[in-house]
């Protein structure tokens, strides 16, 4: 119990509390031989997690994610399982003799019989209301022993004793994994470790150079008219998905969602490298949308493209709002400045449009991908500015499309 306690203080992760838990109980005289705990968690892709413990060398992983189990095999899976009947039941707690021919109804019983298992005790730890957070309401468990009296009172009892600590330590670890998957997805990956250091305070900011990214999908509004209300967001999910894909991949962090507007930054030492970053991210982004595309087509479901703004500037990066409601985000006149220069994209006719900014702080190379397109007054920004955007040979010459992919991803 001690050692639970100091792991789930500690922080170690889930397979390494179920490892040190197996190990210890073993070496204590408790025949265990196989664990396996399973968690729900809250996540946007998997319903929940598992882990596992064997005795003996095997090929299966220590870890492993589920998604739904509300349809097809996994609900199958799910209805057949001993934690199933015992949520209808009511039951906290099981014993199995697995050489009963009734145990052989429960999903994967079978396999750990011919496995050399002989009895399996199970374990429902479910939480108060204060305690759930989303499906994870419960700690499932099973534990198995070869020995062909079972584990014995003492064994049981001691079970009984110590699962639930390990539940409290794995519930522990599993929230703490919920807050980091939460910040990642609302925030971001750079800005939702910012939050975990402790950089909650309102006002709390600082001033960074940046290359900012401003990116919307061309005549989004016309599209969405003409569909069914149902076809709306999945439409602007799909090419949300193109640019978040792209953007982390290259280096930069998406600061935030606005429609179907995404505002991204890129960062380094040397701002040339973080240009060439955005560079990068760009050409991804537009490859996903060719994907996209050609699925959307085939489906008979709509499809468009995307105008890009790029620029360099000042920005300010911390907590803006209310004691109560903050935004963890990048303000400044830079930040307006990139969304009107992907505004110009219409105007102009192109996908991507760049500042001089941008462009004149790029190697020597960079820069001779990029051709003016002349000279503007963006709207609310001072002073007029050359407007650049990528070579039009690129997209026409298979050569040179080779030759600036190189460039980008090398």
């Amino acid at each position: 119990m001690n050692w639970l306690i100091r792991g789930g203080l500690e922080g170690l992760p889930e397979n390494e509390l179920i490892r040190g838990f197996c190990e210890r109980c073993c070496a204590e005289g408790l025949p265990l031989s196989y664990g396996l705990v399973v968690i729900d968690t809250l996540h946007p892709i998997f319903e929940g997690r598992g882990f596992r413990w064997h005795d003996i060398e095997t090929n299966q992983p220590e870890t492993f994610e589920y998604g739904p189990t509300e349809e097809g095999d996994s609900a199958e899976g799910w209805r057949r399982s001993i934690f199933y009947d015992m949520l209808e039941q009511g039951h906290e707690h099981r014993v199995v003799d697995l050489s009963d021919i009734d145990s052989q109804r429960y999903s994967r019983f079978d396999e750990l019989a011919a496995n050399g298992h002989k009895h399996v005790t199970s374990f429902v730890h479910r939480f108060g209301e204060a305690g759930t957070m989303g499906q994870m309401d419960c700690v499932y468990s099973n534990w198995t022993t070869r020995r062909d009296s079972g584990f014995g009172e003492d064994g049981l009892a001691a079970l009984r004793d110590l699962v639930p600590v390990l539940g409290l330590a794995i519930k522990s670890a599993a929230q703490a994994d919920i807050a980091r998957t939460l910040g990642r997805v609302y925030l971001g990956r750079e800005t939702a470790e910012q939050v975990l250091r402790g950089k909650m305070s309102r006002g709390i900011t600082e001033k960074i150079k940046a290359v900012l990214w401003f990116s919307d999908l061309r005549g989004s509004t016309a599209i969405s008219e003409k569909m069914e209300p149902g076809e709306i967001i999945p439409f602007l999910n799909d090419y949300a998905q193109a640019s978040i894909d792209a953007i982390p991949d290259a280096g930069g962090e998406v600061m935030k969602l606005i429609g179907d507007g995404v505002l991204a930054m890129f960062t380094n030492e040397n701002m040339s490298i973080a240009k060439r970053a955005a560079l990068r991210a760009e050409h991804r982004f537009r490859n996903n949308m060719d994907v996209v595309n050609a699925r959307r087509s085939a489906e008979g479901r709509a499809v468009t493209t995307a105008h890009v703004g790029l620029h360099i500037g000042e920005v300010f990066y911390g907590n803006i709002g209310s004691d109560d409601r903050l935004d963890f985000t990048v303000v400044g006149p830079a930040v307006n400045e990139v969304s009107r220069i992907a505004s110009m994209c219409r105007s102009v006719d192109r996908d991507l449009l760049t500042s001089s900014a941008f462009r004149n702080g790029l190697d020597a190379t960079g820069r001779n991908w990029l051709v003016s397109t002349g000279r503007f007054a963006l709207r609310g920004i001072g002073g007029a500015q050359d407007l650049y955007t990528l070579d039009p040979d690129i997209l026409t010459d298979e050569v040179v499309a080779g030759k600036y992919a190189r460039y980008v991803t090398g």
